[in-house]
């Protein structure tokens, strides 16, 4: 199989992961990214189920779990900070809404930069223009540096993905909108939150949410409202106008939020969606985590599902290289990669009971109802039914590339643990 040359865009946390493992696999590896540098900052992601599996055996765990956030549970709200409901850590033995395992998004890509790093090429402030393919590998052209070849095109550059308009067309729908806007930007800590993350619902779907750092002197807030309008995506201003608008009789902390985000050194708003494509790959291009599968921040997942579809990814490459040196040979990796990873994306993008009008509901009685469902959703026989969406990030067995050991040139193991 003519693959030696790998280019991976996007260096989020799928992108580096997979170059950790194509890298420790024997593959040349080069990450373009459109950032200047790894991008920091962020919200909380979980690590849970065979996420934190596949993390494990590239033995970052210890290190992972040095940087999580401490949080006593999720906590929702009314007007005056009252809790209404709350759902500790403990609830769902660290597998409910928060996990007992969670950091900042940041803190993981740097991790998994770092580990990635030696041996991996980097292109930071830069991306992909051109994708021609022909049966032996793709050109791409780049935006600042110069043409290259390689044997395969890696498209890990999230929800908006520059990979897979190029190699699939735009494809308007693959992208299945929630109708919700959302901002996360970080803020001083300023509103006494004694562990908790805490949630605000208000009337029209307008949710307030915001919970510790990891950092005593900061907290991680985000804004969320039902809508579908446009927005400039390069004009902060514009958009936190836009959130004023939506948010100025709310009440609770949101003058507050508004106010600080126009100075947050990370206020990032977006549309909420899903990506769902028949097919992840097109020829010598291929699709990974948000760029090809986006479950939506609702699932709680999308984490869980770059990290593991990294791994098979690599893994699948890896063994169709010491299988057959038959072209074919990439074909039937990237099949073998859709059929595992299949099941797993498909469960990760079932969305929580009521969706996004569970998430963000319009009026007052579905936001009381919401409370009560939250208290009930920790008792008999209701337990039992959030146990199993919250299992869902288990849902997968994680194959064994032990023994995938040869291919180009030196190839060592490909650890799993």
């Amino acid at each position: 199989m003519s693959i030696q040359e790998i280019l991976v865009s996007g260096a989020g946390i799928a992108g580096t992961a997979v170059a950790y493992w194509l890298r420790e696999a024997g593959f040349s590896v080069t990450v373009v990214e459109r950032a200047s540098t790894p991008r920091p900052g962020g919200q909380t992601v979980d690590l849970r189920g065979a996420g934190r599996t596949v993390v494990d055996r590239m033995g970052l765990l210890d290190q992972i779990r040095a940087m999580t956030i401490t949080q006593r549970g999720i906590a929702w709200v009314d007007s005056s900070g009252r809790h209404r409901a709350e759902m500790p850590v403990e609830a769902f033995g660290g597998r409910g809404i928060v996990s007992d395992d969670e950091i900042l998004r940041g803190d993981l890509a740097a991790i998994l930069y770092k580990a990635a790093q030696p041996g991996v090429g980097y292109l930071f402030d830069d991306t992909i223009t051109v994708l021609e393919q022909d049966p032996n590998g793709v050109l791409v052209a780049f935006e600042k540096a110069a043409p290259r070849r390689f044997d395969l095109v890696i498209g890990a550059d999230g929800l908006h993905s520059v990979t897979r308009r190029l190699a699939f067309g735009a494809q308007p729908e693959a992208l299945h909108s929630l109708g919700l806007l959302n901002a996360w930007f970080t803020v001083p800590a300023e509103i006494e939150l004694d562990g908790w993350y805490l949630m605000f619902n208000a009337p029209r779907g307008r949710v307030i949410s915001i919970r510790p750092g990891r950092l005593e002197t900061e907290q991680k807030a985000a804004l969320s409202v039902r809508s579908t309008e446009s927005f400039e995506r390069g004009d902060i201003d514009s958009q936190i106008d836009m959130l004023e608008r939506y948010f100025v009789d709310v009440g609770w902390e949101a003058s507050r939020l508004l106010q600080a985000a126009r100075t947050a050194p990370d206020f990032y708003l977006d549309s909420m969606g899903q990506v769902q494509l028949d097919r992840w790959s097109r020829g010598r291009v291929v699709l990974l985590g948000d760029a090809g599968y986006c479950p939506s921040p609702l699932s709680g997942l999308g984490t869980s599902l770059a990290l593991v579809g990294a791994y098979i990814l690599a893994g699948e490459l890896a063994a169709a290289a010491i299988r057959t040196t038959d072209d074919a040979a990439l074909q039937h990796a990237l099949d073998r990669y859709e059929s595992r990873m299949r099941p797993y994306v498909g469960q990760g993008q079932e969305l929580p009971p009521g969706g996004a009008d569970g998430y963000a509901p319009q009026n007052r009685l579905r936001i009381t109802l919401g409370w009560a469902s939250m208290r009930w959703s920790q008792r008999w026989p209701l337990k039992a039914v959030m146990e199993r969406i919250f299992s869902k990030a288990d849902a997968i067995d994680l194959p064994d590339y032990t023994d995938f050991n040869v291919a180009v040139g030196h190839r060592p193991a490909f650890p799993t643990s």
